[in-house]
């Protein structure tokens, strides 16, 4: 399944630290590597960059040879899953148990009636109505390790893929280096410890109104971040904003969402469903992660 993709990365030394970045799941992975030690960070490069494109391949529903479009094309039979599958599939069911049915890897195939491009054309509501039938994760069939899907719907890892793959890379940092590593994948990340001198790593929080400008500045010397918002993927139409963010019982966007919502976890993967289930909670998203006791920052 994979080629070599090593002439992708692109590893740069700074004052001090090293900097190693490479393209993956629609977005710039960056590793920062606090040491002085070159061949090492060579070595992380490549073991890093190997395990996140592993990961793309084997849950993008992009691909016809793996194993999501294996369940996507059982037409109603059984597929047997491996372990790792079915560690996602079991945190997905978890998702949806805990957002009331708000988080739902079965409506990614809204994506077929929303194109959030910033522009001003909202899906048809025929569309919409038509898709919703093959959307409810009650409707799917899982008893580990063996899945089975209804015909037509679909199984879509893409809200939980980045940080899955966050916490994996952070786990192979770990195994092979006690020097201070930061992770960020597309604005979600997790570091392994505090930097050399004991000072935090410092974080810019994207302003969701101005591209490439930051709003804030974090400091993190332990654990995750996660992000999720609209300043990417919205559509403006008569003055109201429609977030990606979408309900899967009605099919349409979440409403009065903050623009981003940052939320701080143990683990790169619990931070972004934190952060996802608040903007799923729109304009509660503050009182619903108040009553979770959790560090977060809400641009609105």
């Amino acid at each position: 399944m994979s080629h070599d993709r090593s002439n992708q990365i692109h590893i740069q030394h700074h004052d001090n630290y090293w900097q190693i970045q490479f393209e993956a799941m629609a977005s710039t992975c960056e590793v920062l590597v606090d040491t002085d030690d070159s061949q090492l960070v060579q070595r992380l490069a490549h073991l890093m960059s190997k395990e996140t494109w592993r990961i793309e391949e084997k849950f993008s529903r992009y691909r016809q040879d793996n194993i999501v479009y294996k369940i996507n094309h059982c037409e109603g039979g059984i597929v047997q899953v491996d372990a790792e599958t079915a560690e996602l599939i079991d945190f997905a069911a978890q998702c949806y148990a805990l957002s009331g049915g708000m988080f739902d890897v079965t409506s990614g195939i809204l994506r077929r009636a929303w194109r959030f491009d910033g522009g001003s054309l909202l899906a048809d509501p025929e569309v919409v109505e038509s898709l919703l039938p093959h959307i409810g994760w009650e409707k799917v069939r899982w008893l580990n390790p063996v899945i089975s899907l209804p015909y037509g719907m679909e199984l879509d890892f893409g809200g939980i893929g980045k940080e899955y793959a966050v916490d994996k890379v952070w786990l192979l940092a770990t195994e092979h280096t006690q020097e201070p590593v930061l992770i960020n994948f597309g604005g979600d990340l997790r570091v392994s410890g505090a930097r050399r001198d004991g000072s935090p790593w410092k974080v810019g929080i994207e302003n969701p109104e101005q591209d490439g400008q930051t709003q804030g500045v974090l400091e993190i010397s332990q654990g995750a971040l996660a992000t999720s918002g609209d300043s990417k993927r919205f559509l403006l139409k008569d003055g109201v904003r429609y977030s990606h963010i979408l309900n899967p019982m009605t099919g349409w966007p979440i409403t009065d969402a903050p623009h981003s919502v940052t939320v701080a976890a143990s683990t790169c993967i619990e931070a972004g469903m934190m952060a996802t289930f608040a903007s799923l909670q729109g304009e509660f998203a503050e009182q619903f992660l108040d009553a979770m006791d959790t560090p977060y920052w809400c641009i609105r």
